[in-house]
């Protein structure tokens, strides 16, 4: 089968990170991108080897000038696709659905999008199998799918009565200077919030509500998850099922691990064993937080949102194209992105006597 040439719309905190992943994957082709601006992240591209295109011939001209090379307008690049990934923002997916309807072409939407931009909306690990041969696909959000791979994993493994989760959100990307930082927190004052009614487009019979508050800070997304299991159930089961989840790693405090700012230096530096990004693709939960009373179930995790997506995007192309089941999709995936190495095993606290056990897959 010749590989998938793929067109990604939008080079921002997603799009350049897709077109990455992209072009590590060996049954992908990265055809180019879609820039709107010839700026630093355009000339970026171009010395990635990117072929950039440009979203009408009016834009040329600035491209020109500002000595980025400009390969085409965009409807030619999505004519040469086989998969278009949407990474522009918000909203502004739904409004180029019509070309690509037009064009006859699958395309991937991400998480800020309405749900029926698509026919189905994806994480690998949950739905897979639902969005295979499918036109029109969207992967949901970092937070929903950080709440998707977890509590499907209790979920399967204990069975949910009911969810109640915390969300603390960043205000905005780092290198967003338009809506942060800020000096406040902002509660979304609609109970549940919107995560809670996105994971259920994903996993529609879990019960769960979810309220979020945004916070002074770019880093990372933190949750409070509280959850009634159908059974009782014990700290270590609930580590075991953290511990043998794809895309979930367990860490520790009893490492260092105490904030989302020492996560994120911890992802700088072990960078370079990941090819070079410091990206952190993977949920983690503080096995610390683990806490289990009998049916009652709660834990902290780290979310890092410009990154934790990404895999999904590559998985949802090949659901899309209806190239191999679930499974071998994420190993590819994984095994592509180096998702994992730079680990090491969390050092978890377990029982009265402060019990030391390594945890890690």
């Amino acid at each position: 089968m010749a590989n998938v040439r793929v067109a990604v719309n939008g080079f921002g905190v997603i799009g350049k990170r897709v077109a990455d992943a992209v072009r590590k994957q060996d049954d992908m082709e990265l055809l180019g991108v879609v820039k709107q601006h010839p700026d630093y992240s355009a000339k970026t591209a171009a010395l990635k080897g990117c072929r950039i295109f440009v979203p009408d011939e009016a834009s040329r001209a600035n491209f020109a000038k500002a000595g980025v090379p400009c390969a085409g307008v965009a409807e030619d690049l999505f004519k040469a696709a086989d998969v278009i990934v949407d990474c522009t923002p918000g909203k502004v997916g739904a409004t180029y659905k019509p070309i690509y309807q037009k064009l006859g072409k699958k395309a991937i939407f991400q998480g800020g999008e309405k749900k029926d931009v698509a026919e189905v909306s994806f994480t690998a690990q949950c739905n897979y199998d639902k969005a295979r041969g499918k036109q029109f696909i969207r992967v949901v959000s970092c937070n929903t799918t950080g709440l998707s791979r977890t509590l499907n994993a209790v979920n399967q493994a204990f069975g949910i009565a009911e969810s109640f989760v915390v969300l603390m959100r960043r205000a905005a990307d780092p290198n967003d200077i338009k809506t942060g930082p800020i000096n406040a927190i902002v509660p979304e004052l609609t109970v549940p919030s919107h995560q809670g009614p996105d994971v259920q487009t994903v996993l529609p019979d879990l019960k769960i509500t979810t309220v979020a508050f945004k916070m002074n800070t770019t880093l990372m997304h933190v949750h409070s998850v509280r959850a009634r299991l159908n059974r009782p159930a014990t700290k270590e089961e609930v580590l075991k099922v953290f511990q043998n989840t794809p895309r979930v790693k367990l860490i520790s405090g009893a490492d260092g691990l105490l904030s989302t700012a020492q996560i994120m230096d911890y992802g700088r530096d072990t960078a370079s064993l990941r090819g070079g990004r410091d990206d952190l693709m993977k949920i983690l939960v503080w096995a610390d937080s683990v806490t289990v009373k009998g049916d009652e179930l709660i834990f902290f995790m780290a979310i890092h949102n410009e990154a934790n997506v990404v895999p999904e995007n590559i998985d949802a192309i090949r659901a899309a194209m209806d190239a191999c089941d679930a499974k071998t999709s994420m190993a590819k995936t994984d095994k592509a992105l180096k998702i994992g190495e730079g680990e090491f095993p969390a050092t978890i606290l377990v029982g009265e006597k402060g019990k030391e056990a390594a945890a890690s897959y």
